[in-house]
């Protein structure tokens, strides 16, 4: 079996190995192939150390050079080393470091505690704190969580602190923001071939800007701040190649839907997932965001969709700053390579209690619903609400049960009440969705996809069965460890709330 032989430094050599994987399939009820290509797995045979010497041009023919992933690029690139394998462990730069107001204090406190109450962090605009999470709360404690974030950013002189004083009315706060990864992304802190660090699980959203970002802990994030680095195991890449036109009908969760339920939540575990295909490539930002923002819940450790004139046209006029966009080479190994057939599948919902718990929406027909909620970082963006009034709008009739609308940050709010609904004679969301009987959006903010204190809008305080488009639908996600949450994407959301019952978008779409 043919091997080959690359020479990441002076000082090493690895031969390669090629392992066939075989092949899997889908259940007979998604309607879509796969075939998982061959398997190629790099292991370290020989190790062979030579004596130390002065560093060396090229030979006139070449280097040897073995392709790499995405990912890898992104991180040799960081680490300033020539070539990466997965596996290896580097020292990354970062280029962002992000964190909020439920883990911001414990960051704050490891960094004091290691470096000095009085030390300085390592740099002061590549600094990110979005208080998100707790923030509409009489809670005295979650209220705490943002006054230590404001006074440690004005002690540091942080440039990008997005903060809230006023509770009683957002709009009155210009530094305001809403969820933190959306934030960042509408403020221009996402940059292709960058490494984004933040202390939140679903971090891994910005690798729709084609770059390497991944959620760390607390005690990692309070040494990003006094070093700007970070030690990094090289994951090795899943490919996900999506192909065909995508059904009116349905939206990027149905995608990410349908990835997690085949692989498993533990199916991508410390592993990249790259999306490529022509499907990938008609979604808009906000959508691949979504697809990104999902990868942790198959236990990914990122996401990413090659940069192109999409995400260049998005960032137009959102950073000044120059990145580097970076694309896996053509022969690159990858782990697996997953293939889809997009214009087959049907919309889909996860059921309690996981989000690969998959079943068709239309197999769910029966069941009883006693909510919707339409908000979080995966499903609260503009596109999400505009997608949900088309529903509303299509069908001409008002909902059968409490539909909560959170939109995720002040611009989408902004949106809803500005954007007019394609199709709808000028109407915006907000007017759709006040004709349609929807509760009121409510301030942007992360609401009720993390639980949180008691008063926080949407809760589910009592053993209630609720149709979301947030991310988890673990017991307790959203506060009563007895309520059954419905993963979906805003089509099916919509959908359900005109019904009562978990429903097929397509009774309203076709």
């Amino acid at each position: 079996m043919a091997s080959s032989l690359a020479s990441p430094s002076p000082t090493s050599s690895f031969i390669r190995n090629k392992k066939d994987l075989g092949f899997s399939a889908f259940p007979s009820t998604s309607q879509i192939a796969i075939q998982k290509c061959k398997k190629q797995v790099s292991k370290k045979i020989v190790s062979v150390m030579a004596p130390q010497q002065s560093e060396r041009k090229p030979a006139t023919t070449g280097s040897v050079k073995t392709g790499m992933t995405m990912t890898e690029k992104i991180l040799a690139k960081a680490s300033e080393k020539p070539q990466l394998s997965p596996g290896d462990n580097v020292w990354v730069n970062v280029d962002i470091l992000m964190t909020h107001d439920v883990c911001g204090p414990g960051s704050i406190g490891i960094f004091k505690k290691e470096f000095g109450q009085n030390a300085k962090v390592w740099d002061r605009e590549k600094i990110v704190i979005i208080p998100d999470h707790y923030i509409f709360t009489s809670d005295e404690r979650a209220n705490r969580n943002v006054d230590i974030l404001r006074d440690f950013c004005t002690e540091q002189n942080i440039k990008y602190f997005y903060d809230i004083k006023d509770l009683s009315n957002f709009k009155a706060n210009p530094d305001y923001k809403g969820v933190c990864h959306v934030a960042l992304a509408q403020e221009g802190h996402c940059r292709p071939g960058e490494v984004l660090l933040g202390t939140d699980s679903h971090t891994c959203t910005a690798g729709a800007f084609g770059q390497f970002a991944t959620g760390i802990g607390n005690t990692d994030a309070g040494f990003v701040l006094g070093t700007g680095k970070l030690l990094l195991k090289v994951p090795p890449t899943l490919r996900f190649v999506m192909d065909g036109e995508m059904p009116p009908y349905l939206l990027a969760k149905d995608l990410i839907l349908q990835i997690i339920g085949e692989i498993s939540v533990a199916g991508a575990t410390y592993k990249a997932m790259e999306f490529v295909g022509t499907t990938v490539e008609s979604l808009n930002m906000e959508e691949r965001m979504t697809l990104c923002n999902m990868v942790v819940e198959a236990g990914g450790k990122n996401g990413v969709v090659p940069a192109d004139s999409t995400t260049f046209k998005y960032l137009e006029g959102k950073t000044s700053l120059p990145y580097e966009p970076v694309y896996s080479d053509a022969q690159a190994s990858y782990l697996s390579e997953y293939r889809f057939d997009i214009s087959k599948l049907e919309p889909l919902v996860a059921k309690p209690h996981s989000p690969d718990n998959r079943a068709l929406a239309r197999e769910c027909k029966d069941v009883k619903i006693d909510r919707v909620y339409i908000g979080s970082c995966t499903g609260g963006k503009t596109e999400d609400f505009l997608v949900a009034a088309k529903v509303f709008l299509a069908s001409g009739k008002k909902v059968k049960v409490p539909t909560f609308l959170v939109p995720a940050t002040q611009k989408v709010w902004l949106d809803l009440y500005t954007l007019p609904v394609p199709g709808s004679g000028g109407k915006t969301c907000s007017q759709i969705f006040e004709e349609a009987g929807c509760d009121t959006p409510a301030s942007p903010s992360c609401g009720a996809c993390l639980g949180g204190p008691k008063d926080t809008y949407a809760r589910m305080n009592e053993p209630k069965v609720c149709v979301s488009t947030t991310n988890r639908n673990f017991p307790g996600r959203m506060g009563h460890k007895e309520g059954q949450i419905y993963l979906a994407s805003p089509y099916t959301a919509a959908a359900s709330a005109l019904t009562g019952y978990v429903t097929d978008p397509r009774e309203f779409l076709q």
